[in-house]
């Protein structure tokens, strides 16, 4: 999380688009930016529970495939209304999908969920596998750039997370023309994520605000 928001904050610096893959060191939850830590902590048996930056709701980290997306203002994306940018952003993941020879669809519509819990339903444009969601995400779109956060949740889709990154990376290449790069965190960047991890998602008093 704190290097999501690192990247948000740096968003004008970056010039272009960036995409994280990330993986976690051990089983977490994290839930929206204006949800109550006492539904959280309610609902799933899973610790740390860590607020977003991001809205939304629960999202178990204990088997998926997680990622993030930084736009700097300036990108198109940044103008869409936050239903556009989510209907491209899994359409994105669908070709990704189906390079691998998985198909999956959008969502026509809203499937009933429990309360806060991303995964127990669906909604418009989310991302589906055999009637099943498995992708979501969550957005902000701050004054400097707009950050989205993704999870898959593979279940039982037969294919190894390596490949559906690279599928997804080739997604956008061949169908955008989309040329990656690699990118490295410089000294101050480092120091900026250390600090928030430090000062803010360690911290109860953030965590459990709401």
């Amino acid at each position: 999380m704190a290097v999501d928001e690192a990247l948000l904050e740096t968003a004008p610096n970056l010039g272009q688009p960036l995409l994280r893959f990330y993986s976690w060191a051990e089983t977490a939850a994290t839930f929206g930016y204006s949800q109550k830590h006492a539904d959280i902590r309610r609902a799933t048996h899973l610790r740390p529970l860590i607020r977003r930056p991001t809205v939304g709701g629960l999202v178990p980290h204990d088997a998926d495939w997680t990622y993030s997306l930084v736009f700097p203002r300036a990108h198109p994306w940044y103008a869409l209304n936050a239903l556009e940018s989510y209907r491209r952003l899994h359409e994105w993941l669908l070709a990704g999908f189906a390079r691998v020879g998985v198909a999956t669809e959008l969502s026509p519509g809203t499937a009933k969920e429990l309360v806060g819990r991303c995964f127990s339903g669906s909604e418009r444009f989310d991302l589906l596998w055999r009637g099943q969601k498995i992708a979501g995400a969550a957005q902000r779109r701050g004054r400097v750039g707009l950050l989205i956060q993704g999870s898959v949740q593979p279940g039982h889709v037969a294919v190894a997370k390596a490949d559906w990154q690279k599928a997804f990376c080739d997604a956008a290449h061949f169908d955008w023309h989309v040329t990656w790069q690699a990118f490295e965190m410089d000294p101050s960047l480092e120091s900026r994520v250390e600090r928030l991890a430090r000062e803010k998602y360690s911290q109860p008093a953030y965590n459990q605000r709401r």
